[in-house]
């Protein structure tokens, strides 16, 4: 895998709060060789150590891309919601925003069953069945199609499992880190001072609490995925 150059700047780290990590008593021992200082009873993070993992996540992307592999996108809680939905929109990827569910990738068979629900729920509304149907049916169907949209709408064109995982947030995650590591499908995890750096193939040490580190950690993960898929375009 060749190594690029991603513009990884120390100071804009800085800017956007990656280096601030969870107060000092909610720590995992394992992620003391990603600590530099504490500062106010705050673990500070080794922003070096985060540049220089984000800089191999984006190697691994860039290099996946290029060869046509598919990504999913995992963010669930609030403050990180919007943003994977706008990454992954950016840069084509599958995600998920609201909700992991258990054994969305370990019983992919039922999945798949309820993503085809979910298209032919789409497909009957928007020829205008479900109009034509009793209230009280219509009314049913609706809602569950409502109900598929928020959890499966990120993946609604996903046909197998995904090549590559991005994950932001390794505690809130867990179950979705957990399926992947069971299935053998490589993982990029963002992860903060309360977390195991080991579970995942590649971790990025990075605050996950804040909008601004999040956006900024997923952006350079996207524009390496988007440049490798315009390599694959460019070499098919």
């Amino acid at each position: 895998m060749t190594r690029r150059y991603w513009n990884i700047n120390l100071e804009e780290m800085m800017e956007a709060g990656v280096h601030f990590g969870h107060g000092t008593r909610k720590w995992n021992p394992r992620m003391a060789p990603y600590i530099s200082a504490k500062r106010k009873g705050i673990h500070i993070t080794n922003l070096t150590r985060t540049a220089r993992f984000l800089s191999e996540a984006c190697d691994l992307v860039f290099d996946a891309a290029s060869r046509g592999k598919q990504f999913l996108i995992v963010g669930t809680k609030k403050k990180a919601a919007d943003l994977v939905a706008s990454a992954a929109i950016r840069a084509r990827c599958h995600y998920v925003n609201k909700k992991w569910l258990g054994g969305m990738s370990t019983n992919w068979s039922t999945t798949e069953m309820r993503l085809h629900k979910f298209r032919d729920l789409r497909a009957e509304q928007k020829a205008g069945r479900l109009n034509r149907l009793p209230k009280r049916d219509a009314a049913m169907l609706k809602r569950q199609l409502s109900h598929l949209q928020a959890y499966l709408g990120g993946i609604q064109y996903m046909t197998g499992l995904p090549d590559i995982v991005i994950i932001v947030d390794q505690q809130e995650e867990y179950t979705a880190l957990r399926e992947c590591v069971t299935l053998g499908i490589p993982t990029i995890c963002l992860i903060d001072t309360n977390c195991d750096p080991d579970l995942a193939d590649i971790s990025i040490p990075a605050n996950d609490d804040a909008i601004a580190s999040i956006r900024l950690i997923l952006n350079k993960l996207v524009s390496a995925i988007c440049e490798g898929r315009s390599s694959y375009i460019r070499n098919r």
